[in-house]
């Protein structure tokens, strides 16, 4: 009996100690996670209060001359690029959810998951396989001409035009899938509710299920906006200059940093400007998920030339944004490599693909571990101000990559020279380049750039874990240390597997931060196909873009079996 008092009574005085700690005020553990915290924070948000400096101290001889040039072409054609691509991915992906979820037609289920696909192929992949397509030299046109002679008329896809319309294929899965959901958890009585006052169905759409699935769309249509600011690979293939595309000219063309950094500044305006537009938006209302199934509109079936309609209007939108780019890659690629082999082709590609996967790699890793720390030091401070910092940590996937580039290339740069002083001053050795000259700094920016990706799925599988748990945990008198290690890594496995995949792909795909801070001679998928594109080899691009748009469509069907994109939340408006 008294074996089993004595483990009792310990464990009572372990739970009143923590009580008291708490009652009283003692932080002495949770501040130890709130650094870390804080830490990580301040380092994701160093490269931003860099550029924002500059719009703190303006350089008016630097503005003169970028609108004396082309800063006003740049900001034009960014905002003509975010209006157009705004309007039309908002259209389609509500238009296409609205089908698949009210209404049954032949191919529904089909399209109901196959239309979050040309999510997988990158907008500057789409951008070079449109302009081998239907540019002026591209088979299409040379169709026309041959039919109708050298007076056919066909639209140039090197325009804004063709900007819009590409990107808008790429990037409308992110209002489609979102608006799904929406749909598919909207309640069935106030739609029914709205057809007995005499509406038609589609009346009802507008009335009423529009305005609730509201902030859906509209979190669906930041994220359009945020892709459209960061992209650099559609405008400068098809020749629409925006500010994100600006940066690059400016830096290699003109060699201004200064130049470069006011740009990138305005950019940045651009981007809290998105994000504020979402949060006024969206207002009060919020995201409450749901567990009950009976939810739901009921799907009306559309026969005759309705349904045909249906499914074509769905097939030609598929085809367009997914199965003909990936066949034309096919095409190319196994053309390629019949060409080619002998010339070594595949020792070029593996030396690209090892370079890629130790970035995406590295990435992932270390935005996992960091988004552990983050999420984990926020748990237990329970602090507003230590969320707040788990907030600005995060907020670098709002941000264009260009300007996240020049927000690291500047601090690496003055830590390189610092440290080449210090060393040669007291040792007479010069170390080099040793942040800027190696992968530090795209790694470092990688992790700035995703580990919102990454945080968001840690967090969502630490809030699963029962507060009893970690009560029993550290009753046994177990540190926080150890009960992150023995609690709750094995429990939040799932999430930080599914974080590092989506970081893992983000990376290989990611453009202007590798274009800005890469050394010298280290070559990655994307850039292979950047090159490439530059000189109108589209054969020699097609498989190094085959390979990122298959490691896409990976993460693709990750969110396809997600409960996310089940149509399980619904809308409150608080």
């Amino acid at each position: 009996m008294r074996s089993m008092i004595v483990p009792l009574t310990r464990r009572y005085w372990n739970v009143m100690l923590i009580k008291r700690q708490q009652l009283a005020g003692n932080w002495s553990l949770p501040d130890r996670w709130s650094i870390i915290a804080f830490l990580i924070a301040g380092l994701a948000l160093l490269p931003i209060a860099i550029i924002l400096r500059m719009l703190v101290q303006p350089a008016p001889d630097v503005w003169q001359h970028l609108w004396a040039t082309r800063l006003a072409e740049f900001l034009s054609n960014t905002v003509v690029l975010l209006i157009g691509v705004g309007i039309g991915t908002t259209l389609l992906g509500t238009a296409l959810a609205w089908l698949v979820t009210a209404y049954r037609f032949p191919g529904q289920r089909l399209f109901d998951w196959a239309l979050m696909l040309p999510m997988a192929v990158p907008s500057y992949v789409l951008a070079f396989v449109f302009m081998a397509t239907f540019d002026y030299a591209g088979p299409v046109q040379k169709a026309l001409r041959a039919w109708f002679g050298s007076s056919a008329w066909f639209p140039s896809i090197r325009s804004g035009g063709g900007a819009i319309f590409v990107m808008t294929l790429t990037l409308y899965p992110y209002v489609y899938l979102l608006a799904r959901a929406a749909f598919h958890e909207h309640g069935r009585g106030t739609f029914e509710v709205a057809r007995t006052l005499g509406v038609t169905r589609l009346q009802a759409f507008f009335r009423v299920v529009l305005p609730m699935a509201r902030p859906s769309l509209v979190a669906g249509l930041s994220l359009v906006l945020m892709e459209v600011l960061t992209d650099v690979g559609t405008v400068r293939f098809l020749n629409f200059p925006t500010l994100s595309d600006g940066i690059f000219r400016i830096w290699h063309g003109m060699m201004d940093r200064d130049a470069a950094l006011q740009s990138a500044a305005v950019l940045l305006l651009f981007a809290f400007g998105a994000l504020l537009i979402e949060r006024y938006t969206r207002g009060r209302a919020r995201y409450v998920q749901e567990g009950s199934r009976g939810h739901g509109l009921a799907q009306v079936s559309l026969t005759g030339w309705r349904g045909l309609a249906a499914t074509l209007v769905c097939s030609f939108v598929l085809a367009t944004a997914f199965l003909l780019p990936v066949s034309q890659l096919i095409q190319w690629s196994v053309h390629e490599l019949w060409q080619r082999m002998p010339d070594g082709l595949l020792a070029i590609y593996w030396r690209h693909v090892r370079a890629t996967l130790i970035l995406a790699g590295a990435g992932a890793v270390i935005s996992v571990l960091a988004a552990v720390l983050l999420a984990y030091g926020t748990h237990l401070s329970r602090s507003p101000l230590t969320r707040l910092a788990a907030r600005g940590a995060t907020l670098g996937y709002a941000i264009p990559g260009a300007v996240i580039g020049l927000g690291v290339l500047l601090p690496l740069s003055w830590l390189d020279h610092t440290l080449n002083d210090v060393t040669y001053q007291w040792w007479g050795v010069l170390p080099g380049l040793i942040f800027t000259g190696s992968i530090t700094g795209l790694i470092y920016a990688y992790v700035v750039r995703f580990m919102a990706v990454a945080h968001s799925s840690v967090e969502a599988s630490l809030e699963k874990i029962s507060p009893g748990i970690e009560a029993a945990a550290r009753t046994l008198g177990a540190r926080p240390i150890r009960v992150l290690w023995h609690v709750h890594l094995p429990l939040i496995r799932a999430g930080m597997l599914t974080g590092a995949a989506l970081v893992f792909v983000d990376v290989m795909k990611e453009l202007p931060i590798t274009l800005l801070l890469r050394p010298f001679g280290y070559e990655t998928l994307a850039l292979w196909i950047w090159q490439n594109v530059a000189e109108s080899l589209w054969s020699e691009a097609a498989l190094p873009a085959l390979t990122i748009v298959v490691a896409d469509l990976l993460v693709v069907g990750i969110l396809i079996r997600s409960a996310t994109l089940r149509g399980r939340y619904s809308v409150e408006i608080a």
